[in-house]
């Protein structure tokens, strides 16, 4: 089963640059078409795949593995590095591949109850001011480092893209306050942690309303955006954020390249055009980090 999923693999690879011969992939055709639309294809692509669990149902396999993708990215004249991680489940009947997925996690990220906007807005806005100067740098470089795996001093989530944005803006030097109110402020300590450290939504409308502490001023474009600061994503267009990105760098016509958890992606253009999660519904709103500097 693992050297039939190594040659499905080899296949997909093969479609990444134009070279696939027995079908179309759907995702492929997607990412391929985004960058198209950028002035942009991908020139060379790696896959380092690894089985994590395998299950049996009578004459059904499954296998489960990850992917670690790199891809070579050219635009114009310039060329970046794209990175992902996917979580994927090979189907299999007497032996034989007949189907191969890819895990998407469910959104939103909480199960839980959460606090209406008005309470967070209160709670956003409230308290004594606290001075810092953000570290653009900083919080770019922990991007980098933990794009890939979680922090052991954090707690961690499977849904992990809110938990993970919060870390990097903290190691950027926001301030954490509020504890112990959940639904007050910004903070992660003594295991426990605010709904807008967690939490998508959450974290969008505390970056809206916050005067005190790590707060920001919301922009109208991406062109606007600077290392270190933070695009939320609503991909129904419901109203709801689902999902939480850092920039950490541009491509070519300077556009945000991003990074974020769940699906571990570094690099990544920051429309999420190629994700299963888009709808023609999505919406964005762009933060910049506001500091005392």
């Amino acid at each position: 089963m693992k050297e039939q999923i190594q040659a499905h693999l080899k296949n997909r690879l093969a479609h990444f640059t134009g070279r696939g011969t027995e079908r179309e992939f759907e995702d492929i055709e997607r990412k391929k078409t985004g960058l198209s639309n950028r002035d942009a294809r991908i020139v060379k692509v790696k896959a380092e795949a690894k089985v994590t669990r395998a299950d049996q149902e009578g004459s059904h396999s499954f296998l489960y593995y990850t992917v670690h993708m790199q891809y070579m990215i050219k635009q114009k004249a310039a060329f970046y590095i794209e990175e992902a991680v996917e979580e994927r489940k090979a189907s299999f009947y007497d032996g034989r591949l007949y189907e191969d997925e890819e895990l998407v996690p469910d959104i939103p990220e909480w199960r839980g109850p959460l606090p209406d906007d008005e309470e967070q807005k209160t709670g956003a806005a409230g308290g004594e001011r606290i001075a810092y100067v953000y570290d653009r740098m900083k919080a770019v470089q922990y991007a980098e480092k933990w794009w890939n795996r979680f922090n052991p001093a954090y707690k961690s989530f499977t849904d992990d893209c809110t938990n993970y944005i919060s870390q990097c803006l903290h190691a950027g030097g926001a301030p954490m306050r509020g504890y112990p109110d959940r639904a007050k402020g910004w903070w992660m300590m003594h295991n426990n942690w605010s709904y807008s450290w967690t939490v998508a939504h959450s974290f969008k409308t505390y970056l809206q309303y916050s005067k005190t502490g790590l707060r920001a001023k919301e922009v109208s474009s991406p062109q606007e955006l600077k290392y270190g600061d933070v695009i939320c994503i609503d991909f129904q267009g419901d109203g709801r954020f689902d999902h939480t990105l850092i920039v950490t760098g541009y491509d070519y016509y300077g556009m945000p390249l991003v990074n974020a958890h769940t699906t571990n992606s570094r690099k990544r253009y920051w429309t999420y055009e190629d994700s299963s999660a888009y709808t023609p519904n999505i919406k964005y709103k762009f933060f910049t980090i506001e500091d005392d500097s």
